[in-house]
């Protein structure tokens, strides 16, 4: 029999449900039952190999509603919920319920589990200093920053100090965690663009009554983080990852095949053989990365003025263009003409973990969401951060002044960024033996694999929810 079930809850997308699906991976490892809840247009992305695990069950709730937020949509998905629930607790076979683990933009399901009686964790898909510099700025009340003004936030070190860049952004976009499903309910949110620095973070109300919170980071990463999350919310903050696929832990020094360990049906114009050609054929950490995710991406105005750095810049590189969400279809076409052998330009899907992966690549140019950052620092891989909404911006502040593994592209990210800094950023990011040898040390640091620190948070976080269930009877 197993320990008992816990609920795991997905926000929509892809970008949460992969650390969700690693996060349920780990349980089942420490024989809890793992029941994934999950939307049903995600449904088929779910591998048959993880549903039909005999620790896993799979619940579906409705799918968001396509074009404008549906305000009915989170009561309809919470009934299901409940129908789930109540037929689970009626069963006598069922394994007890220990906790619910939920996705924050999904903090609406949290009334259906403590209906009965079933903890709930707050969990954070992105790292533990996005949501510390964004409850920081709040708390520091640093939304009236001017040029040249900075604001140290109580508890985080100077070198994470609020400055007037840090607010400064371009609007627009869906926000984050959403990805065109139903908005939380709650403040925060700045038109499109996610949340506004300095006011109250839109996940504040969504986390709200969880008796703990769990991170997709680990200590080696964001532990000074961690700390100030726990002290100013009050509860256990643990860091569980980054949770990212078993065959990316298994060596540091192996190449990763992403088509062994990622399903999906969007199409390439290079196979994975022949990116691995291309890359076999050019220096030891000399090549540039370019991708920006697949949800947001660079202006179209900005384009042209990436195209013209790849191109000044004489530095070999692979850029992975999407022809989705916002960019209109935008290829660089001539480009390929014009640099000839000594760049690769992937229209659709990249197999970004085998490039981040292979000892060719030496730079990348990154939107710096989450997953794509830990990717990178997992790999040794310095960033040259273009941030673009939400937590991107606060992902590159860990990269560029905590960590010291990289760059920004520009400082007035409000603006379109000019080819002559992104040249300027791809030269200084590639020559600088300093950030390159910091970012091999973070690879060593995971040398062993899956970082004990994170190995040791899911133990804590076993023994507290078990000690929750009998101290307050639920």
């Amino acid at each position: 029999m197993p320990s008992g079930e816990i609920f795991v809850v997905t926000a929509y997308g892809q970008g949460h449900v992969q650390p969700c699906l690693e996060l349920c991976r780990h349980l089942i490892s420490r024989d809890y039952h793992a029941t994934l809840v999950v939307s049903s247009n995600l449904f088929s992305t779910i591998p048959s190999s993880f549903s039909s695990h005999p620790l896993v069950s799979v619940a579906q709730i409705s799918s968001p509603p396509m074009g404008p937020p549906d305000p009915s949509a989170p009561q309809q998905a919470n009934q299901e919920l409940l129908a789930h629930l109540s037929a689970r607790s009626s069963d006598p076979e069922s394994p007890r319920a220990l906790c619910a683990i939920v996705d924050f933009p999904m903090g609406w399901t949290k009334e259906s589990f403590l209906k009965y009686g079933i903890p709930v964790v707050g969990f954070f898909t992105f790292g533990a200093c996005a949501a510390a510099m964004e409850w920081g700025a709040w708390k520091a009340q640093a939304g009236d920053l001017r040029p040249g003004e900075s604001r140290s936030i109580p508890g985080l070190s100077e070198e994470m100090a609020i400055t007037y860049w840090d607010l400064k952004r371009k609007p627009g976009g869906p926000p984050r965690g959403g990805g065109g499903g139903p908005k939380p309910p709650g403040g925060g949110g700045g038109g499109g663009g996610g949340p506004v620095p300095g006011v109250r973070p839109p996940w504040v109300p969504q986390v709200e009554g969880s008796v703990a919170l769990m991170f997709n980071t680990c200590d080696i990463l964001e532990r000074p983080f961690l700390e100030y999350m726990e002290a100013q919310m009050g509860i256990p903050a643990w860091g569980v990852g980054p949770l990212l696929p078993e065959q990316f832990w298994k060596s540091s020094d192996t190449l990763v095949r992403d088509r062994e360990i990622r399903q999906h049906s969007r199409p390439s114009n290079y196979s994975e053989e022949e990116v691995i050609q291309w890359l076999d054929s050019k220096p030891s950490g000399s090549v540039l990365y370019v991708a920006f995710g697949s949800e947001l991406t660079p202006s179209m105005e900005e384009y042209p003025e990436l195209a013209g750095a790849l191109e000044e810049s004489g530095q070999p590189f692979i850029w992975a263009v999407q022809s989705k969400s916002g960019t209109s279809g935008y290829f660089p076409h001539g480009l390929d003409t014009k640099v000839g052998d000594r760049g690769l330009v992937i229209s659709g899907w990249a197999p970004q973990l085998l490039i981040l992966s292979h000892q060719s690549t030496g730079g990348f140019l990154s939107h710096c969401g989450w997953n794509s950052t830990a990717e990178a620092l997992g790999r040794g891989v310095p960033i040259l951060a273009w941030p673009i909404r939400g937590d991107q911006h606060f992902n590159a502040k860990l990269v560029v002044n905590h960590l010291k593994v990289g760059y920004r592209v520009a400082n007035d990210l409000s603006e379109i960024v000019r080819k002559d800094d992104i040249a300027k950023g791809i030269e200084r990011l590639m020559g600088d033996g300093e950030i390159h040898r910091r970012a091999a040390q973070l690879k060593a640091s995971f040398r062993s694999g899956f970082p004990a620190s994170s190995m040791a948070a899911l133990d804590a976080f076993g023994e507290f929810i078990v000690s929750q269930k009998m101290d307050k009877h639920y």
